[in-house]
């Protein structure tokens, strides 16, 4: 993770990896054929961490967006994590970046996770243009936080991640019931 948050894929070694893992190159591909598996098997070990502090079940409505806010106050004390989801998302825009096909399908599922949590929140209707809406709400929600996390990895002291975070979807909910 450290590897690949510091330099991104295309300058991360094998070698740097396997060296701070205490491992050979050689050991390092025993493990993980190649590189860019080893780039998946990090993101999914990332995703399985947040995914263990939901507990059984996915919380829904409002107390997944509450659930976003407590996700913006843990990445504030885990920097390495969160710099490598930065950098790897961005890069992931680039011609067949290995993250890619990850990217895309996390941004989709979480864009479904919050517009089903803004629509009940909200007591939208299931029309097509209450799901446009709710779709719209969760992209602008997604952005903040991706956007928030960039500027807090540049300078921490100048950016609460949090208090942010619970603006944004507090005014989006507002905006929406308006």
């Amino acid at each position: 993770m450290d590897t690949f948050a510091a330099r991104g894929y295309n300058n991360a070694s094998l070698a740097e990896i396997a060296e701070r893992a205490g491992l050979t190159q050689a050991g390092v591909l025993h493990y993980f054929r190649s590189k860019s598996l080893l780039l998946t098997s990090v993101l999914e070990l990332r995703d399985d961490t947040d995914i263990e502090q939901l507990g059984t079940e996915r919380p829904q409505g409002l107390r997944f967006l509450h659930h976003l806010v407590e996700t913006a106050r843990r990445n504030a004390e885990r920097e390495g994590i969160v710099r490598l989801y930065a950098v790897l998302s961005a890069e992931s825009v680039t011609d067949d970046h290995p993250a890619q096909d990850y990217f895309r399908s996390r941004y989709a599922g979480l864009r479904g996770f919050v517009a089903d949590a803004v629509t009940e929140t909200c007591r939208l209707g299931d029309g097509e243009a209450d799901a446009e809406r709710a779709l719209i709400a969760a992209n602008a929600i997604i952005a903040v936080m991706d956007g928030l996390q960039i500027q807090w990895l540049l300078d921490p002291a100048a950016v609460d991640m949090v208090a942010s975070t619970e603006l944004v979807i507090d005014a989006v909910l507002t905006r929406l019931t308006s």
